[in-house]
Order: structure tokens, then sequence, then C-alpha cells
């Protein structure tokens, strides 16, 4: 029996956080640090699984020595650095964030952590004037019309819900630009590049190649970028028609861990069911096989269950 040489333990850095040391593996980042010290840190466009991206700097923290403040979901930390998460500093730049980002979306229920964030630290985004209109009908119906545009004075407006596919809605009105979908489609995860970030400035925006409807695109509808947005600009379609109805209520639903029937991988299924019925399919990011990642026919293909048509 050929023995296996046992792992090299990691080398240990060690820092301080808002006055207490603290110690993390090397490479491990400043919001490592901060939840290791207990402290809760808000982010938006991180995410364990994916490689940050720095696009909402709501985690910024304030570090001695530094000119600016840096995002800890991707500064990694260094022997000896001194990091403060809660001086005005701080609160005033997270606050100013989720003002601006709050400012251009519609919030509800479908966006606790933003909304629990915004509470936190008591942002006001109606300091930056009304929400957007919807789109007006005329201009949602003409031929690459995107929305959320200024363009010589012309008024902004919010692009129209897209329900262009049987599977999932996309309500960009919603949309805080964080890049989790961009990520999950890409490298990070699906490799198949369906949506990116198209437009610059007030044009910014989640589209598909040439902005085709979906099923033209190069989507194969895995739900991975439903499982990453933070806003519910990204839902099953089930989910999107109930919460319109009101009738969406996740304080009755029961969530079960199973393993997917479709094939031998073992992805991990979560399925949220509400009044005898699965409303919604998830997987747990911290599971090996599945890290929070599913097919198509995992996260969308339940209706069998219930043999329940329009479902889903």
């Amino acid at each position: 029996m050929t023995a296996r040489p046992l792992p090299i333990p990691p080398r240990l850095v060690t820092c301080s956080v808002d006055g207490a040391p603290v110690a993390v593996p090397q490479g491990s980042t400043l919001l490592d640090a901060c939840r290791q010290a207990g402290i809760d840190t808000p982010t938006l466009c991180y995410l364990e699984t994916l490689a940050p991206v720095n696009a909402c700097r709501v985690c910024v923290v304030e570090v001695e020595g530094s000119r600016t403040l840096v995002p800890a979901c991707s500064r990694p930390v260094e022997p000896g650095m001194a990091v403060r998460t809660d001086t005005e500093r701080v609160r005033l730049s997270r606050r100013l964030v989720l003002e601006l980002l709050a400012s251009s979306v519609t919030l509800d229920r479908a966006a606790p952590e933003l909304r629990r964030w915004i509470e936190r630290y008591g942002a006001d985004p109606g300091r930056f004037g009304p929400p957007l209109p919807p789109t007006h009908p005329r201009d949602a119906a003409a031929p690459g019309h995107h929305g959320a545009v200024l363009v010589d004075g012309a008024e902004a407006c919010h692009q129209p819900v897209k329900d262009d596919n049987p599977n999932y809605v996309r309500d960009y009105a919603r949309c805080i630009l964080c890049y989790k979908c961009v990520e999950a489609c890409g490298t990070e995860a699906q490799n198949t590049f369906a949506i990116a970030v198209a437009g610059r400035g007030f044009a910014a925006r989640i589209s598909t190649e040439y902005d085709v409807p979906l099923p033209d695109s190069a989507c194969v509808y895995c739900g991975n970028c439903i499982e990453v947005c933070p806003t519910g600009a990204l839902a099953f379609r089930g989910e999107h028609r109930m919460r319109g109805e009101g009738t969406w209520a996740e304080e009755r639903q029961v969530v079960t861990t199973t393993i997917c029937p479709y094939c031998g991988v073992g992805c991990n299924l979560e399925l949220h069911v509400q009044d005898n019925a699965v409303v919604r399919v998830t997987s747990p990011l911290g599971h090996e096989v599945t890290r929070g990642n599913l097919c198509v026919k995992g996260r969308f293909g339940f209706q069998f269950v219930q043999n329940r048509p329009g479902e889903g």
C-alpha cells in the first residue's frame, strides 16, 4: 500500500479587524477576515463560487495607510493590515452606493438582502428623484428598444419585462448590474456566454447577443443566472406569475433537499414546495458536486412530479 503524503497546512496571515487580531489562511480576502471576526459585511455582486468583479462597491472597508476605501471582497489580506469596517467614512460610502443602486431599480420582496442593507444604513434612494416610469407602450413595441436610456434629453424609462420562453422571466427593472449572471453564464460556471453587459453609461444593460430573444440566443436554460441574481430580475416563470398575483408566500414554503433523478452525477436539488406544489428549484452553494449549478433538467424539469401543466 502506497502512503499518501499529507497536505501542507496553509500559512496563516494575521491582521486586525476593528482592533481585534484575526488569523486567516494566506490568500484570503478582507471579506474572509471580516466574516471570521463575526462582522456582517454587506455584499451584492460577490458570491463564494464566482470570481470578484468589484461591481457594487458596497463591501468597502478602510485600511490604515490606504488613500481610498478598498473592496473587501477582492483585496487580499496582508500581514499587519489594520482594517476598520464601521467608520463614518465607510458608512457614508455604503449608504451612498445603496441609494444610487436602489434609486434606479424596482424594490420589492424579491430583493430581501438589498432592502436589509438599505434599512441598516439608513439609505434614502428618494434623494435622487422618483423611480423610473415603466417603458412607454410605443417604445416597448419598437424594434431594438432597450429602455433606461437618455438620448437628446428624452425621458428615461425601464425596459419591459421579457417573457419570451417557457422557463424564466427577465425583469430588468430590478437589475443592479452586479454581473453575477454574466459570470455564471461565462467561464465561472456554464461557459455558454449567452448574455453580457451591453451599452455604456445610462444605456448599460444585460443583453443577449445582438439583443435577440432568449430562444434565439446561445442560452441552454441551465438557470444558473437565476440562482445568483440578488434582486429577482431573473425568476422562474411560475414564481414571477405568483408574485404578480400576490400568492407567493415564502413563509409557507418547505425546502426539501434531494438528489436529481435525471442522471448519475449526483446533483443536489432544493425543492421549494408551497401548497403541495414545487414552485422553485435551487441547489446548495456548498455542495461539492453542483456548487449551486444545475442543468436545464435539474432546474426546470420538475413538472412531472405534480403533473400540472403550466407550472414552473
